[in-house]
């Protein structure tokens, strides 16, 4: 009688190639996404050695990081970023890879163009220069983040070796309280458990909570998992999973459709398969969560003040006191902010922007505060300006540019005014991630939406029930 197994061990033994020493197996890779910043380097880098691309049709490639995101845009504003752009047009046609540029009405963030798309399935593995591939696994994928040295093996080759992660299980029981979102779950699991508390582990997200949030959510959920320091995160597929795929581009058709469908309801931890760690979190208590510090894991709930040091932090927690410009005990509600980004591969999906629009429609920026939202995806933009999402972003006083990763990252184009305070939905604080000096707290897209109009770190319950009056 065979062991249970959990879901990490069957998507990983069904990718074995062989077993290699000290542990390591080759890994058959089954997608592979680059991108602007690195993938032209990795192509030619490969084509110096002699080699090529295995299988073109299973790799990807998208102009996202640094190309312009203002209206009529035809390129980059980051200095040198054309050259970036010129290089992976010129690689990608060389080497037959499937390029979705500036100007393709698919063309957005990677990680949320492949959902949409199809590109990423249920049981695939998919490998990416970015770190935030994770996010993929919320279709029940094992995707993960790599180099640009081992995106030239995976091309040539078709796999990858690499050492089994540990397993874990983060089961979030119970629910969401109203106004709670998945990136409050996300934040509260890492500023529970630590930046660091996932490392060396692949964590598959478990529970009501879960299970009740719709796939955008789970991409959110797993999206963060990179900020655990965990090798990647992902969800068993369900009916949810398989009712988003079916009809889109890449997705399996007909017969091959419900063959698919076949193994994908087999892709689940077994009862009673042990996993290396798990962690149980109540789901109803969790609250809208802002960071105050230069970490992820620096994040509290917004009824919450700027924290103590900890024991044996005590050099970090001052240091991102002083970066932030905050002192221990302040209330993080009522800080004043200059700007608000919403964006990012973390939250810029369709239902972002729902719910952002929702607590805007009827309001206005408050003066003096510089508000921007970057749609993930050319397929989101169109969406939310069918919607009149756009009219509400607009007339709120927000800017509504064009898809791609923007202000997320600070690489020499945009960015905010030098020591500005920003509340963003994107899915890094540290120093600098926006620009020199620039003071970020990450929030949901709904806090961000909130803060905006108030002029300051908002609840935004608070104008959901002046809503409801």
């Amino acid at each position: 009688m065979t062991n249970p197994r959990t879901l990490l061990t069957k998507l990983w033994d069904a990718h074995v190639v062989a077993s290699l020493s000290a542990g390591e197996d080759l890994i058959a890779i089954d997608r592979i996404f680059l991108h602007e910043r690195t993938g032209s380097i990795a192509l030619r880098s490969l084509a110096a050695s002699g080699r090529h691309v295995l299988d073109p049709g299973r790799v990807f490639a998208v102009t996202d990081h640094i190309v312009d995101t203002l209206p009529g845009r035809t390129g980059s504003r980051v200095p040198g970023g054309d050259v970036f752009l010129d290089a992976t047009r010129e690689e990608t046609r060389k080497a037959g890879i499937r390029l979705f540029d500036v100007q393709d009405p698919d063309q957005g963030i990677v990680h949320v163009i492949s959902p949409e798309l199809a590109i990423v399935l249920p049981g695939v593995t998919l490998v990416c220069p970015d770190s935030h591939s994770c996010s993929q696994g919320a279709l029940g994928a094992l995707a993960w983040g790599i180099g640009s040295t081992e995106a030239e093996h995976a091309m040539a080759t078709g796999t990858l070796r690499m050492s089994k992660p540990k397993a874990m299980r983060v089961t979030f029981d119970g629910r969401l309280a109203p106004g709670v979102t998945a990136k409050d779950m996300a934040l509260a699991l890492i500023a529970t458990h630590g930046a660091g508390g996932g490392k060396g582990h692949a964590i598959e997200f478990a529970g009501e909570a879960v299970r009740a949030l719709d796939i955008e959510g789970r991409l959110t959920l797993c999206n963060m998992a990179t900020e655990f320091s965990a090798v990647t995160g992902f969800v068993a597929p369900d009916e949810a999973v398989f009712a988003y795929l079916d009809g889109r581009r890449f997705a399996p058709r007909g017969a091959a459709w419900e063959a698919a469908l076949a193994t994908w309801r087999t892709l689940a931890t077994e009862p009673g398969a042990r996993f290396d760690r798990e962690i149980a979190i109540d789901a109803s208590s969790i609250e809208p969560m802002v960071s105050w510090g230069t970490s992820p894991q620096s994040s509290v709930p917004i009824s919450a003040v700027v924290p103590p040091a900890r024991i044996g932090d005590a050099e970090s927690h001052a240091r991102a006191l002083d970066y932030m410009a905050l002192d221990a005990g302040q209330p993080l509600r009522g800080i004043p902010i200059d700007a608000a980004f919403i964006g990012s591969c973390t939250n810029s999906r369709l239902s972002d922007l729902r719910r952002a629009a929702a607590i805007l429609d009827g309001r206005r920026v408050a003066p003096g505060v510089t508000a921007i939202v970057v749609p993930g995806s050319s397929a989101v933009r169109r969406a939310a300006e069918a919607e009149g999402l756009d009219r509400i972003f607009t007339a709120a006083g927000f800017e509504w540019r064009m898809s791609g990763c923007s202000l997320c990252f600070y690489a020499g184009g945009d960015g905010f005014a030098p020591g500005s305070r920003v509340i963003s939905s994107t899915n890094r604080n540290f120093e600098g991630r926006q620009g020199p000096g620039i003071r970020t707290h990450i929030a949901s897209p709904e806090m961000v939406a909130a803060s905006a109009i108030a002029g300051a770190i908002a609840d935004p319950r608070v104008i959901a029930r002046v809503e409801a009056l």
